[in-house]
C-alpha cells in the first residue's frame, strides 16, 4: 500500500512538471516574433513539436497512474465489498496482520572506539631541563629503551650533601662508642673501688660517709653507660636516615634518564629539548600498546543477558568497509548502568598487521542466540495514545480489544514488542480509524502481504 501511494506521488508530480513545461511551450508560441522567414516556421515547428511530446507523456503519465493507482485501489475495495456481499453481513471490515515470532538468531550492530589494551603516560621523575630527547610521535620503543635525558644540576648537588651527612653520621657513631667505652672503663672503676670501701667500712676502717659517696658514684657511672647506649643508637639510627636520603636521591638521579616503561609506539610528545620539567607533574610522553587493541561498548538492556565473555564479535571500520576484524568480548560489568539501562562490554582484537589506530570510530556486529525470540507486530498496526501504544486486537469473537504493549527496537515496517498479553497468530487491525472502537464487531481480512522479518541495525 505505502508503495503504491508513493508511485501515485511521483506521477502526479511529474504530470504537474509536465503541464508547467507546456504552458511554457505555449507562451513561447504566442509571443510577437520580429523574424522573419523560413528559419523562423522551421523554429516553430519544432516547437510545435515539443509541446505535442510533452502532451503525450502527459497522457502516458495519466494513464500510468490509472492503472498504477485507481486501479489497485479499486480492486482491494471491490474485494472487499464482494467479501461482505458473500457473507452477507454488516460488520465493519478491516484488513488484519498476524503476530510472528522473531527469528531465533539476531544481528545486533553498535557503536565502539577503539583503544589501545595499555597506554600509560611518561612524567618527569627528576626536577631540571630536558637535556635531550630521542624519540618523537610515531615511534615504535622497546621496553627498557632510553627516550630521553634530564639535566639536574640541583639533584646532583642534594646527592653530594646527602652523601657528606652520612659520612658526618657516620664520625658521630665513631664518637659515641669511644664515649661507651670509656664510661664503661669508668663505671668498672667505680665499682671495684664501691666494693672496697663496702667491705672497709664493715671492719670500721673507713668512714660511713666515704663508702657512701664511692657507692653513688658507681650508680652514676652505670647511669652515664646507659645514656652513652642510647647515644650510640641514636648516631645509629642518623646514619640510616641519612642513608636512606642518599638512596632515595640516587633513585631520583636515576629518572634522570627516562626509560620507556613498555614495548608500544609513542603517540604523543609533550615537551622538547631545554624545556623545564617538574618532578612528577610534566607530561613528557604518552605510550601506547597497539599491537592488541580493544573497543568498549553499551549493550541494551534487551540483549544483556545474551553478552558474556567468549562472544565473538566482527568489526567493521567506515573507511575500510572490505576488510573485518574478528574479535571476542573479553569483559562485562556484570551490572547495568541505571541511567542508560545499558551493559558495558570489552572487545579484545589482533592488531599485529597495525590497520586499527586508537581512537577509530568501529561498528562491532554480534550474532546473538534468543532463548525468547520477542514477537513481532507490523508498523500500522501501532496506535500511539495518551496512555501508552496500543494495537487493537481482533477477539475469537470478531469483536475489537485495545491492548496496551511495551515496545523494543523498530526496524521501519515492523516492530518488536517485549511485554505485552499479545500471542503469536494474534490478528492486530492495520491502520485503526475512528470506527474501530473497543468491543466493535468487525469483518477481518488479511494482509496477502508478508511482513518483513526482523532485520535491523540493533
Amino acid at each position: 500500500m505505502q508503495n503504491v501511494e508513493q508511485r501515485e506521488n511521483g506521477l502526479l508530480a511529474e504530470i504537474e512538471q509536465l503541464r508547467r513545461k507546456v504552458a511554457e511551450q505555449e507562451r513561447m508560441l504566442a509571443a510577437p516574433t520580429t523574424g522573419h522567414g523560413a528559419g523562423h516556421q522551421q523554429k516553430r515547428k519544432a516547437s510545435t513539436g515539443v509541446v505535442m511530446i510533452l502532451a503525450g507523456v502527459a497522457a502516458a503519465a495519466f494513464v500510468g497512474l490509472f492503472f498504477l493507482g485507481y486501479l489497485p485501489q479499486a480492486k482491494r475495495q471491490a474485494d472487499l465489498v464482494k467479501s461482505s456481499r458473500e457473507e452477507g453481513t454488516s460488520d465493519l471490515l478491516v484488513t488484519v496482520g498476524k503476530v510472528v515470532k522473531s527469528p531465533g538468531t539476531n544481528n545486533l550492530v553498535l557503536p565502539g572506539n577503539i583503544q589501545a589494551v595499555t597506554e600509560a603516560p611518561i612524567l618527569a621523575r627528576a626536577t631540571g631541563y630536558l637535556k635531550k630527547r630521542y624519540v618523537d610521535i610515531g615511534d615504535h620503543v622497546k621496553e627498557g629503551q632510553l627516550v630521553a635525558e634530564i639535566e639536574a644540576p640541583e639533584l646532583t648537588q642534594q646527592l653530594q650533601q646527602a652523601k657528606a651527612t652520612v659520612e658526618q653520621a657516620n664520625a658521630l657513631l665513631e664518637q659515641a662508642n669511644a664515649a661507651l667505652q670509656q664510661g664503661r672503663a669508668n663505671a668498672q672503676l667505680a665499682g671495684t673501688t664501691a666494693e672496697r670501701y663496702a667491705a672497709l667500712v664493715k671492719k670500721g676502717a673507713v668512714a660511713k660517709q666515704d663508702n657512701d659517696n664511692f657507692q653513688s658514684q658507681w650508680e652514676a657511672q652505670k647511669a652515664n653507660v646507659l645514656a652513652l647506649e642510647k647515644a650510640v643508637l641514636a648516631a645509629t639510627s642518623n646514619i640510616n636516615a641519612a642513608s636512606a636520603n642518599v638512596s632515595r636521591l640516587n633513585e631520583i638521579d636515576s629518572h634522570r634518564k627516562v626509560l620507556a616503561p613498555f614495548a608500544g609506539v609513542i603517540t604523543l610528545r609533550n615537551v622538547d629539548s631545554g624545556a623545564l620539567v617538574n618532578e612528577g607533574s610534566t607530561l613528557l610522553f604518552r605510550i601506547a600498546q597497539t599491537n592488541r587493541v580493544r573497543t568498549y561498548i553499551n549493550v541494551p538492556q534487551s540483549e544483556a543477558s545474551n553478552m558474556k565473555v567468549g562472544v565473538k564479535a566482527t568489526l567493521t571500520i567506515p573507511n575500510m568497509p572490505s576488510k573485518k576484524f574478528e574479535g571476542t568480548v573479553t569483559h562485562t560489568s556484570d551490572a547495568l548502568d541505571p541511567a542508560s539501562r545499558t551493559l558495558l562490554a570489552e572487545i579484545q582484537l589482533d592488531n599485529q598487521a597495525g590497520f586499527l589506530l586508537p581512537g577509530m570510530y568501529a561498528q562491532v556486529a554480534f550474532k546473538m542466540t534468543r532463548k525468547e525470540p520477542p514477537l513481532l507486530i507490523r508498523a500500522d498496526t501501532l496506535v500511539i495514545r495518551a496512555d501508552g501504544p496500543q494495537v487493537a486486537k481482533v477477539m475469537p469473537d470478531k469483536t475489537i480489544h485495545y491492548e496496551k504493549i511495551t515496545l523494543g527496537r523498530d526496524f521501519g515496517e515492523t516492530m518488536e514488542v517485549i511485554t505485552s498479553n499479545l500471542a503469536e497468530g494474534d490478528e492486530l487491525v492495520a491502520n485503526p480509524g475512528d470506527g474501530v472502537q473497543e468491543k466493535t464487531k468487525v469483518k477481518p481480512v488479511e494482509i496477502k502481504s508478508e511482513a518483513p522479518g526482523g532485520r535491523g541495525r540493533g
